[in-house]
């Protein structure tokens, strides 16, 4: 991207905070929110926002380690977590809400979102499964243990367009269009 795409302006705020606030519509809460790369420029778009900051001094080492950093973080009395990644923007509040309703609704220690059969956050993980999150090296932790219990989770199908993240300036100039006509 050459520049950090969580701080680009998404609307009326950054990717980061829109993330964010996307999360609180939802009641996600506590709201823990890890920052890696330029945390202090992050931390000034977060300022304001009903949200816990954690930095990840080893964020360098792949995003497995901001896993690790959120999933330790969550209190004890939360009986489950949701991992959203802030750059795919067309997440909303009412697709964190259903994943929550379906953890409730069933019995299952793991709620995965699909987008045409392909699996992409966000995903609830269930408290018995954050030992296992917190103790996985390498990148793909989180996927590991997603395929290591899918035959007991639970799942919710989102449309495709949904599933959008901003990994390269197309895809922000992309999906800045598609803002734009909604």
């Amino acid at each position: 991207m050459g520049r950090n795409k969580l701080l680009l302006p998404w609307g009326r705020a950054s990717v980061l905070s829109h993330a964010v606030g996307t999360a609180a519509a939802a009641g996600l809460d506590p709201l823990i929110v890890v920052l890696g790369h330029e945390s202090e420029r992050a931390l000034a778009a977060l300022d304001g926002l009903p949200c816990i900051p954690l930095r990840n001094p080893d964020y360098a080492l792949g995003i497995n380690t901001s896993l690790r950093t959120g999933f330790s973080a969550v209190p004890e009395d939360c009986a489950a977590g949701v991992h959203l990644l802030a750059d795919m923007p067309f997440v909303t509040a009412a697709m964190l809400r259903a994943l929550v309703e379906r953890f409730r609704s069933g019995s299952a220690s793991l709620v995965l979102s699909t987008y045409g059969g392909v699996l992409a956050p966000p995903t609830l993980y269930g408290r018995e499964l954050f030992p296992e999150l917190r103790a996985l090296e390498g990148d793909g932790c989180g996927r590991r243990v997603m395929k290591r219990h899918r035959a007991e989770a639970l799942e919710v199908e989102w449309p495709v367009p949904a599933m959008a993240d901003l990994d390269e300036p197309a895809d922000v100039e992309r999906a800045r269009a598609r803002l734009e006509r909604s």
